[in-house]
């Protein structure tokens, strides 16, 4: 992909880059007078007639091809976008292949900066997190995990002539049916917003089977965005561990800011639990936020409990 191409009439606007796209190029693009996003997926590549390889490495290519297309559009039409809870959801709009190489579009989103959370008043948090739990409860219904919930695929828009701030939920290319999640070779998602479960299964864990990826493991992650969104920071952790869930995994004290709310804290600690099962559920994080107390954070200085 490089800018001037026409990708299945979409026409490409800008230098595309990989700045935080992991193994994808995403540049925008423009087609019938609408603004676009698109990402190009540097693997798999689908084999051609004249690709390098013999018949049986082209098969197994072919067969991953084909694995990487069903989860894809698995999602895809799961999600309806005239769905009304659907709004904040930033789904493809259009799922292809040009030669070898897959390309998925979106709308193009126009965020606005994320203000501290000391900027945000309770009822702007509440309409955050609300937003971003409602596209998460939604898609925990039709059983889809997203996969990669982190900061940087929550995107912030504000309405015009309004003070509100809504969340918009982006990138499902690693979203997957509740339990059927790819493989341990090719799973992906943040570590540091994944599960315990998570990372055991991609440590080849037996005990963690491919049934125990479920939407539970967007729930842990959830907590950490809810601790982020109030407090400004992830949560700490005792040890020599790389993220929380390490921390969980190995039974090590994680330190909630001394700053949240008591019902703040108790959900979020819940949230971080090491089985998945008995993690609250979105709807259950949605009914909590019900109470402006919830948002609010003690006024005393920085402090972390131990």
């Amino acid at each position: 992909m490089k800018r001037g191409d026409s990708l299945n009439g979409y026409l490409v606007v800008t230098k595309p880059t990989n700045e935080g796209a992991g193994k994808c190029l995403w540049a925008f693009a423009e087609r019938d007078g609408h603004e676009y996003f698109v990402k190009e997926f540097l693997d798999p590549k689908r084999p051609g007639p004249y690709s390098m390889g013999d018949e049986e490495s082209k098969r197994l290519r072919r067969e991953q091809c084909e694995e990487f297309e069903r989860r894809h559009w698995a999602v895809i039409n799961q999600l309806d976008p005239t769905d009304p809870y659907a709004g904040n959801l930033v789904t493809a709009l259009d799922f292809f292949c040009v030669g070898t190489t897959y390309y998925k579009v979106t709308a193009r989103m126009k965020p606005v900066p994320m203000p501290s959370p000391e900027a945000l008043s309770a009822q702007q948090k509440i309409v955050l997190l609300g937003t971003l739990g409602d596209s998460l409860a939604l898609l925990h219904r039709k059983n889809i995990v997203h996969g990669d919930l982190k900061p940087d695929n929550v995107l912030l828009h504000r309405p015009p002539r309004s003070d509100l701030y809504t969340a918009k939920l982006i990138d499902f290319d690693d979203a997957y049916l509740s339990g059927s999640p790819p493989d341990r070779d090719t799973i992906g998602g943040d570590a540091g917003y994944a599960s315990p479960e998570l990372l055991r299964y991609l440590k080849n864990d037996p005990a963690i089977r491919p049934e125990h990826l479920t939407t539970a493991a967007d729930m842990f992650a959830f907590g950490l965005l809810l601790h982020g969104y109030l407090t400004g920071a992830p949560p700490g952790f005792a040890g020599a561990n790389g993220s929380v869930a390490e921390a969980v995994n190995a039974g090590a004290d994680v330190r909630l800011d001394s700053r949240l709310s008591d019902g703040a804290a108790s959900l979020i600690r819940a949230l971080l639990g090491f089985a998945p099962r008995s993690r609250p559920t979105a709807e259950q994080v949605l009914r909590a936020l019900g109470d402006k107390s919830f948002v609010d954070t003690k006024r005393s200085r920085l402090r972390i409990n131990v």
